[in-house]
């Protein structure tokens, strides 16, 4: 069948392979992507809520505390035992503030997608350097 058709269609129906292949394949990056959206979106909210619960729970448990070494320390160093918490506290909250703060600039977002998508691209220039 090959031999019956000219050269014009024979490039037609190459063409036609490619863009069907590069349909097929950003069908599956973008299939790709969405799942990796909604599984981001679930942990996203999964931590949401524990991060809720745990600050509550933290609060608390600090405020506790806090009372508790105040009323220990009320009749000798009520002032001294003031201020070493709030110190205590103010430096806990920039120290977890610096943490999060590094935490939050890793990027992992789509990182599946993006090193398929760059896997995709070295192959195409990969073959595309065997052909000439």
């Amino acid at each position: 069948m090959a031999e019956s058709l000219g050269p014009v269609q024979r490039l037609l129906n190459t063409g036609k392979r490619i863009l069907t292949t590069l349909l097929a394949t950003g069908e599956t990056r973008l299939r790709l992507a969405v799942l990796e959206l909604e599984e981001e979106r679930a942990r996203l909210a999964t931590l949401a809520l524990l991060l809720g619960l745990s600050l509550i729970l933290l609060l608390l448990g600090i405020a506790t505390l806090t009372a508790l070494i105040i009323v220990l320390f009320w009749d000798t160093w009520r002032i001294t035992a003031i201020a070493v918490s709030a110190l205590v506290l103010l430096g806990s909250g920039i120290g977890v503030a610096l943490w999060v703060m590094r935490l939050a600039r890793r990027r992992t977002l789509l990182a599946s997608t993006l090193k398929h998508l760059a896997l995709d691209r070295q192959l195409a220039e990969d073959s595309a350097r065997e052909d000439a």
